[in-house]
């Protein structure tokens, strides 16, 4: 329930179910001038691990201004009334963000007709793209959320991929003084992190340093130094701050690729995985497992890939026909063998001292299915299969992603002083991580957002709407 002083109004009313005569001005005054209290049931408290009674969560210009009682010198208050039984978390992050989906099967487009809302709508308020193939749309997309123009959680602009993922790289033309004028150029116009793929380690060394000239994060889809790649064990070596998938050193040794080696890893008491575990705790480096990725290509498990709500209807009718007439996609074999593999490498990583270091990333460019939106939850179970706790697994979530990005201070826990990034979910996700699909409210910035109306605006807004706008969603068009 929500609740204006004296007066109450259905939350119906509130997000603008109803006649805009009669909901208009308590909207406007909720979306620009409100003080929020939300009272009743718990927030999880990420650094301790625990629920805590909430007394009153008080949110004021875009800031959690107190924890407990409200004050009574609001001029304006919206008191949201909990259930015993909802949860207040912090907002969700996701640093492998993929907003490129590839409808086609010709290669990867952003999407920004409906990710900005289904994001927002899953809880998730902060996202890193993790490489963007049109840099330009996704900044413009920042900025125009930034500006109010549009709902959506906040985007920490990765820019374009570094090596040979990017359209048109050349390593040959790419020189460290090329390199450096690119890490410049992106840094003016807001990035807040750069993402490398493909690239070799001269290039590298190189984009890891100008990046933390400018006091910006570098992470890396990396290999095992075959082929003239990087091994991650050699990316920690020369800074890096945060690598993607997979840990590297001595598992993946240089004479095959990573894929090869991590399909058929299966000494988890050996020194290759211990030493490359204390390497990255030694150097405070993070971790992105992305480990539900995995489950879609290789055989389906009903509980990784169920659908909790109907994502086809965020295609155009056009584009939903075109996908349900699909065949299967077949398994990716080598997915399946590495998908359980990376679930005990991270529970070793866990355990073994990087608790504070693991980040949670979804990456997947979807091709019509799971939404990376939605993929967040997948994510938040899949840690939980391999067996991290769950108090653990929403700190993942939250506050060792908002430390990777250097955001800590502001973001990723409830406290005083801190940005209002909020999801209010039904249920007790430290019982069952699933819990928190189950999302009533969202803050992000401390603008209060109605997931049912986010999913409405989403609806059948992504893909073409007939065949002459087809060329939109391939490369190029």
């Amino acid at each position: 329930m929500i609740a204006r002083r004296e007066w109450r109004h259905s939350i119906f009313c509130l997000f603008g179910m109803a006649a805009a005569a009669a909901c208009g001005d308590l909207r406007n005054l909720v979306e620009g001038e409100a003080t929020y209290v939300i009272e009743g049931g718990r927030w999880l408290d990420v650094h301790t691990g625990t629920l805590v009674e909430n007394e009153g969560i008080t949110i004021h210009d875009g800031r959690i201004i107190s924890i407990g009682p409200p004050p009574d010198s609001a001029d304006f208050t919206v008191t949201i009334d909990l259930d015993r039984d909802w949860t207040v978390l912090p907002g969700f992050f996701d640093l492998h963000a993929h907003y490129a989906v590839d409808l086609f099967g010709e290669g990867r487009v952003d999407e920004t007709a409906a990710y900005p809302e289904l994001f927002l709508a899953n809880g998730v308020t902060t996202t890193f793209p993790a490489g963007e193939m049109d840099p330009v749309r996704m900044r413009e997309l920042r900025l125009a959320i930034e500006r109010g123009e549009r709902r959506g959680p906040r985007i920490l602009n990765s820019g374009p991929y570094f090596g040979s993922w990017r359209r048109g790289w050349d390593d040959d033309a790419m020189t460290p003084d090329s390199i450096r004028r690119e890490v410049d150029h992106w840094a003016s116009l807001g990035a807040a992190g750069f993402k490398a793929k493909g690239i070799r380690p001269d290039h590298l060394s190189v984009l890891i340093e100008q990046a933390h000239e400018h006091g910006l994060t570098v992470t890396a889809h990396l290999d095992s130094g075959f082929g003239n790649t990087v091994n991650p064990r050699d990316a920690i070596l020369m800074g890096i701050d945060r690598v993607e998938h997979f840990l590297g050193g001595d598992m993946m040794p240089a004479d095959r690729t990573a894929y090869a080696s991590l399909q058929e890893f299966d000494d988890f008491e050996g020194d290759a995985l211990r030493d490359i575990i204390d390497l990255y705790v030694s150097r405070g480096v993070n971790f992105d497992a992305t480990l539900s990725i995995y489950g879609y290509w290789g055989p389906h498990d009903p509980e990784m890939t169920e659908y909790w709500t109907d994502e086809l209807r965020f295609l155009t009718p056009y584009m939903r026909q075109i996908v349900e007439a699909r065949p299967p996609r077949p398994v990716n074999e080598s997915f399946a063998k590495m998908s359980p593999i990376k679930r005990r490498t991270l529970k070793a990583f866990h355990d073994g001292g990087g608790r504070d270091l693991i980040t949670l990333g979804t990456d997947h460019p979807s091709w019509g299915q799971y939404w990376s939106p939605f993929a967040v939850h997948r994510e938040l179970l899949a840690f939980a299969r391999a067996g991290v706790p769950p108090a653990d697994v929403f700190r993942i979530a939250t506050l060792n992603s908002a430390r990777a990005m250097g955001l800590d201070d502001e973001l990723g826990s409830i406290e005083e002083g801190k940005i209002a990034d909020l999801a209010i979910v039904r249920g007790n996700p430290l019982e069952d991580v699933r819990a928190a699909r189950d999302v009533r409210f969202v803050f992000a910035r401390g603008r209060l957002h109605s997931p049912d109306e986010l999913l409405a605006i989403a609806a059948g807004r992504i893909g073409p709407a007939e065949a002459s706008e087809e060329s939109a969603w391939r490369p190029g068009g």
